[in-house]
């Protein structure tokens, strides 16, 4: 089986087919638009979670009715295929008050195309005590209400169990990506890029097989041809590999990521003592270090930097959507404090859908260019 087409196949419709034969075992699915919202509690007892995209999207012109021409892309792409009917097979989905342009979403869907289930968490804008107290009431309302409305068991036990699956399947994706620290790098991050948006567009555990494979052939992979430089790839929201794919493709390899939607510090493992609510709480608010967070950027800056550092990487790329608030103020912070660092980096502001691909194409070229690779 090619695999790399196998996954390329599931990102191409948000109810693909694992989705659909998970759904015809009796399994519901949960729809969720923000790395804030705890999955691991959308895959309890017969849930599972699908993280809302818009592969394909051909424009917004229903959803800009509703929708101001200054929200985000991506924002306005969810509820064009909402209102197309594209998530009617979800269940139930689960927003983060995390940007308004999330926020504006979550209003218009739950007046045009409310499903059975709806819920939208109250995130902190900091990651002290209390805010984690607070993120951890929220999360106990969800599981009321989840249990409420689907009689599913939220308990302890369950959401334990959850905790140690999530982190044994996120295990096998970050070894997996652990290949790509290597001087010669046997999986581009593409590849690597897209295993990781399929595992939030399908049931994990079906997954599990085919990357235990990919793992266990890594190993034996030959080297990939020679690239022109090693790139960390950095922002926000990014579901579509093709981005990556057209770096790749001008000789800048993406070795490490720091993505809202990537593996860094995605993949990082949940506690699995004590109070799970809690723990999940603790895990959620922390992790991503979105710029919506108050009183963190030092450490996002420095974070960024050491990654690089890591990495081993030539350069690092910041690629932020356009009219998103919160990235596109720090993205312009974060540009000065890497160079002052002595790491060369480029910014792209692009739109959700993939489009400028020469200008894509001439940007890097000439970032690569400047580096001396």
């Amino acid at each position: 089986m090619d695999t790399d087409k196998w996954f390329s196949k599931l990102l191409e419709d948000p109810g693909n087919d694992l989705v659909r034969k998970a759904m015809d075992e009796g399994q519901i699915p949960i729809g969720y638009s923000c790395s804030y919202v705890p999955d691991v509690m959308l895959s309890v007892d017969g849930l599972f979670p699908v993280r809302m995209r818009a592969p394909g999207v051909a424009g917004t012109e229903l959803a800009d009715n509703y929708l101001s021409s200054v929200i985000c892309s991506y924002t306005r792409s969810l509820l064009e295929f909402g209102l197309d009917g594209r998530y009617d097979f979800l269940q139930g989905w689960v927003f983060a008050a995390s940007c308004d342009h999330l926020r504006r979403l979550y209003d218009n869907l739950e007046y045009l195309r409310r499903p059975g289930f709806s819920r939208i968490l109250d995130v902190p804008h900091k990651t002290g005590k209390a805010a984690i107290d607070w993120y951890t009431e929220e999360l106990q309302l969800l599981a009321k209400s989840l249990t409420d409305h689907f009689g599913c068991n939220l308990g302890a036990a369950a959401l334990t169990k959850a905790i140690r699956e999530h982190n044994a399947f996120n295990a096998i994706l970050k070894a997996i990506g652990e290949h790509r620290r290597s001087d010669h790098p046997s999986i581009t991050g593409t590849e690597y890029h897209r295993l990781v948006i399929a595992a939030g567009a399908s049931p994990k555990k079906t997954l599990i097989p085919i990357l235990e494979k990919i793992r266990e052939d890594l190993p034996t992979r030959a080297p990939l041809p020679p690239y022109r430089a090693r790139l960390l790839f950095v922002g926000g929201h990014l579901d579509d590999p093709g981005y990556i794919g057209i770096i790749e493709s001008e000789g800048g390899l993406v070795v490490g990521d720091r993505l809202c939607t990537g593996s860094y510090p995605g993949l990082q493992p949940i506690p699995e003592t004590g109070d799970p609510v809690a723990a999940l709480a603790k895990y959620y608010l922390t992790k991503t270090s979105c710029p919506r967070m108050m009183e963190a950027f030092n450490e996002r800056a420095e974070d960024i930097v050491s990654l690089a550092r890591e990495y081993r990487a030539d350069g690092v790329v910041i690629q932020i959507m356009k009219f998103c608030d919160t990235w596109g103020v720090e993205a312009a912070s974060f540009f000065s404090h890497i160079r002052e660092a002595g790491i060369p980096v480029l910014r792209l502001e692009r739109d959700y859908r993939l489009g400028g691909e020469g200008q894509l194409r001439t940007r890097i070229q000439a970032f690569i260019e400047s580096m001396g690779k």
